[in-house]
């Protein structure tokens, strides 16, 4: 979990991918690595506990740091509530976009759960990148991932769009 994390506070997301840099922003490029991942783990019948407990340390964290944040013990499950529908909605979209053989199906649902209608290119660079992560979560061996090793592409090789040459 603590990779996914290390993962998704890099400042690239926030500055060169245009992700608001609020708690909002920062929980929605968790939630894109961890859906990623907890998808590919899901590919491993023997990785199932590994599953659950990442999966189980995530709603963890995220009930600290609501309390962190100073919402009180009333309100937590309220939150948490909201949290738990953000997930679900979001973790779904990107699954089925990523199944979708149309590759603007992903841009449209990054559009959606993280820009809005802004983003300008971003939403497109962020769909190459999660591409790229998927990829590169399928080619890991159950092994690693069992034992906690995990790795992500690198968010700045991925081409800007105006960078790309076509």
């Amino acid at each position: 979990y603590g990779t996914i994390v290390a993962q998704a506070r890099l400042p690239c997301f926030y500055q060169d991918y245009a992700v608001p840099d609020t708690v909002n922003g920062r929980f929605d490029v968790i939630v894109l690595h961890l859906s990623a991942v907890l998808e590919r783990i899901a590919t491993e019948p023997t990785l199932r506990a590994v599953g659950q407990g990442l999966f189980d340390r995530f709603w963890q964290d995220m009930d600290h740091n609501l309390r962190e944040m100073g919402t009180g013990d009333l309100a937590v499950p309220k939150r948490m509530k909201a949290l738990g529908e953000a997930y679900y909605g979001r973790s779904g979209a990107y699954r089925a976009a990523l199944a979708d053989a149309d590759r603007e199906a992903l841009v449209e649902a990054l559009k959606r759960n993280i820009y809005g209608e802004g983003g300008g290119g971003a939403p497109m660079r962020l769909a190459a990148y999660m591409r790229a992560m998927v990829d590169e979560l399928a080619e890991q061996e159950a092994a690693a991932l069992a034992g906690g090793s995990l790795r992500f592409p690198d968010p700045h090789a991925i081409p800007a769009p105006d960078e790309v040459k076509g």
